[in-house]
């Protein structure tokens, strides 16, 4: 019945006295043998318990059980499985002691308070309090398999749901850059706050198939509508109440597909563009050239960089020991602050030059051999070092069908046909796509019936908090999903569902 191999080298330890928090683990007597199975415990707000069931023997692993509390009796129900556990807790709080129920056959059982694995403790996580299954949704259209991830809330639901759908280029399920799971940190609070979530590993990425630079913006379209039928079919969604939660381009295909039939209730978009392709491309790749680099160049610009501050630093003092007051100093460090960022601005601008004029050349050359030898030529004069493989590596890229058709995407053409509600949040520190494209976005919403636009304050493209509010993690800072764009996305989804009744 669930994850394959439970911890050996575990040994009962002192049960919590107040709460059922933790695993609890026995042995079942069936025909012919015996089960280990075990129960992991998440106590919740209000009250309210969370439990998965783990039979390895069966490959029965995180199967929901629903856990209710009548007087002294405990009763976990396995629904997905059929099984019932009712027991009460002995007097030392060490156990659960009672019977299992399954179709025609019960068997009296006992299960014992585990403490957490001590020989990885890295690894070990109690399971989360929700549902969580892999899936695959069919886009019928090519015939198109997507793998993902279902998490749906604890509880009877019908609950709202959500498709999330990711920026540029392949991604897997949780847009995993670094340690930092953008989607994946965005699922878990989502879910917790009873809203149910699919990602999808994007096409080529993971066990999904398909192409990713063989797909337009298009065809990323008819993967988001397959991703609402997906849900329209499930018995604990509300299919009323389906939204698209996109992330840069992703953003753009949900605004896309609410302007086609059948579109989700609402929309949540996270930096999505409000102009054509190439402009967004150029600004993007001339970010990240700057910010990037190979070893060699970052490692100079970081000598030139440091030698430049310390030259300020040697003109402030001497300026100081030479009879200059605080305000002339600061006078000089300010003109110097804006020197540099004078030059960073230089850069950046000769960058978008290139970009602009490789970006051409791909859209005025419609051979894709002869656009790549010209491209990969550029490149390599343009970035000293650059070998002719990498070159005509990066040359082919950006002559795909998805970045030819992006070229000439419009964002911008289909949204007067929007009718649903749509939140469009974009942050002060992103480099990518800038907080100018919220007005313009904005401005074509015409036909919503409500749209909220925000700039969430110190947040950059990937939706990560400010830095001074990421945790330590082993003495280094921990980038984190903005808490504020999260409640804010959570609010605006609550906003779309009914009132309840006063009773």
């Amino acid at each position: 019945m669930c994850l394959p191999g439970l911890a050996a080298a575990q040994t009962p330890a002192e049960a919590p006295k107040t709460t059922l928090d933790g695993q609890w683990k026995g042995t079942l007597t069936v025909p012919g043998g015996s089960l280990p199975i075990a129960i992991s415990i998440t106590e919740l707000a209000g009250g309210n318990r969370f439990a998965t069931l783990d039979v390895p023997m069966q490959r029965i692993a995180r199967s929901p059980m629903e856990v209710q509390q009548r007087g002294d009796t405990l009763v976990f129900d396995a629904q997905q499985v059929g099984c019932q556990f009712v027991c009460l807790r002995s007097a030392d709080g060490r156990q659960l002691v009672g019977t299992w129920q399954q179709p025609g056959y019960q068997t009296p059982a006992t299960l014992t308070y585990f403490a957490a694995p001590k020989a990885d403790p890295k690894n070990f996580k109690f399971p989360p309090p929700y549902r969580v299954e892999e899936v695959a949704v069919s886009n019928l259209s090519d015939n198109t398999r997507l793998n993902g991830t279902l998490t749906i809330p604890a509880g009877a639901g019908p609950f709202p749901a959500v498709v999330l759908l990711s920026d540029l280029g392949p991604q897997d399920r949780d847009a995993t850059t670094g340690t930092y799971r953008l989607f994946g940190e965005l699922s878990d609070y989502l879910t917790r706050q009873g809203i149910a979530v699919l990602r999808l590993d994007d096409r080529g990425v993971g066990q999904s198939g398909g192409n990713s630079a063989n797909a337009t913006t298009a065809d990323l379209v008819k993967d988001a509508q397959a991703g609402l039928n997906f849900l329209r079919t499930r018995p604990l969604i509300d299919f009323n109440h389906l939204g698209l939660v996109g992330h840069g381009e992703g953003g753009n295909v949900a605004l896309l597909t609410a302007a086609q039939p059948l579109p989700p209730a609402f929309v949540v978009t996270l930096a999505a563009a409000g102009v054509v392709g190439r402009e967004q491309l150029v600004l993007r790749q001339a970010e990240q050239l700057r910010s990037s680099g190979s070893d060699t160049t970052k490692s100079e610009a970081a000598r030139a960089q440091q030698q430049f501050q310390a030259d300020v630093r040697r003109q402030a003092d001497k300026m100081r020991a030479e009879g200059a007051n605080s305000a002339q100093v600061e006078t000089f460090l300010d003109q110097q602050r804006m020197r540099q960022r004078s030059e960073d601005k230089k850069q950046l601008e000769a960058l978008i030059k290139q970009q602009q004029a490789m970006l051409e050349i791909v859209r005025q050359t419609k051979n894709n051999a002869q656009a790549q030898a010209i491209v990969a030529n550029m490149l390599q004069q343009y970035r000293a070092g650059l070998d002719q493989t990498t070159a005509l590596a990066s040359a082919a890229q950006m002559t795909t069908p998805w970045y030819r058709y992006f070229l000439e995407f419009d964002p911008l053409a289909e949204l007067p046909k929007v009718q649903c509600p749509v939140l469009l949040l974009s942050g002060t520190l992103d480099a990518q796509v800038g907080v100018n494209n919220l007005a313009l976005l904005e401005r074509n919403l015409r036909g919503s019936k409500r749209v909220v636009s925000r700039k969430m304050l110190g947040v950059n493209h990937q939706f990560q908090a400010p830095e001074q509010e990421w945790p330590l993690l082993a003495g280094q800072p921990k980038p984190i999903f903005s808490p504020a764009t999260q409640e804010a996305i959570r609010d605006f989804i609550r906003q779309q569902l009914p009132v309840p009744a006063v009773r």
